[in-house]
């Protein structure tokens, strides 16, 4: 029995190699695959444009939609927002939007949220770029009693909810996941607040010497806050390279590489850690290195 939950991040965006789109049709076939080869999940990123001052602009997919087409295409895996952006939506209406796909995933939904970022993206829709954590600060105070309580009556500087009913229900009053991204200290202290599963996602190098110390902090911020540390889930977004075609150091982070072993190997490292469940990035995002997984999946049923 696996006790560490693998997801699969599904391929949201344009190529950053060569450009080329992921079309539904593939997003599907690995999502519907994902879920015959026995993974946990599979998450949507959202985003809307990235602008690099040293590359081409990467379109994305609208992340709450294909959240939606992923739980109508598949029966038994998890799906989940990795992480919805609080910034770009009004938050009862994020919650509607929550409940809907629950609904249509028959309890499968996980809402992963994060603050967002603003920069270049927000600017081209005309979307704020100014206090970002206030946003979302306030944004909680409204998503969270509405999937929690059903009611949101709350007054703040950026969001407002007035009396607001949250109806209809789907097939889990109350209980839909939350797993919120946090890095920094005030949004570990929201995260341990409010959150059943903190997330955060690889940055340099896809192992414990960069993930260890994230997951030091939400400990500590979940001392602090009495909160004992085995009551929130703990997740990690790392590459994974499993075939012979390379390219993800440069082009994301430094991959998990080698073979089923090795892969399963590094992959119970984070379990023995404290870690409760992985978010794998796959390079190159195929259907050929889903595939490849199949038996690290079986390795790791195995131990």
């Amino acid at each position: 029995m696996r006790t560490l939950e693998i997801g699969l991040v599904l391929p949201m965006g344009e190529s950053f190699v060569d450009g080329s789109t992921a079309r539904w049709i593939e997003i599907r076939e690995l999502a519907v695959r994902a879920e015959e080869l026995g993974f946990d999940s599979v998450w949507v990123a959202d985003e809307l444009l990235w602008r690099s001052p040293s590359g081409p602009t990467q379109g994305w997919w609208e992340c709450v939609a294909m959240a939606g087409a992923v739980a109508a295409a598949t029966s038994r895996i998890k799906i989940g927002t990795w992480v919805l952006s609080a910034l770009h939506r009004n938050p009862g209406v994020t919650a509607r939007a929550v409940e809907t796909i629950d609904e249509i995933s028959g309890g499968r939904f996980v809402l992963g949220i994060g603050s967002g970022h603003a920069g270049g993206q927000a600017r081209a829709f005309g979307l704020p770029e100014d206090r970002v954590f206030g946003r979302f600060a306030e944004a909680v105070e409204i998503i969270v009693p509405l999937l929690r309580d059903g009611r949101a009556d709350f007054e703040g500087t950026f969001h407002a909810a007035r009396a607001l009913e949250h109806r209809p229900v789907g097939p889990r009053p109350g209980r839909i996941p939350i797993m919120m991204g946090a890095k920094g200290p005030k949004m570990l202290q929201l995260t341990v607040r409010h959150a059943d599963i903190w997330s955060w996602y690889v940055e340099e190098r896809s192992d414990l010497a960069e993930f260890g110390p994230r997951l030091d902090a939400l400990e500590a911020a979940c001392r602090d806050a009495g909160r004992d540390p085995s009551s929130i889930g703990r997740s990690a977004g790392i590459v994974v390279e499993p075939t012979s075609v390379t390219g993800a150091a440069e082009a994301l982070a430094v991959p998990v590489r080698g073979s089923p072993e090795e892969i399963a190997t590094a992959l119970r490292a984070f379990g023995d850690r404290g870690f409760t469940q992985l978010e794998l990035i796959l390079w190159p995002p195929t259907l050929t290195a889903l595939e490849a997984l199949g038996p690290v999946l079986e390795l790791m049923e195995s131990n």
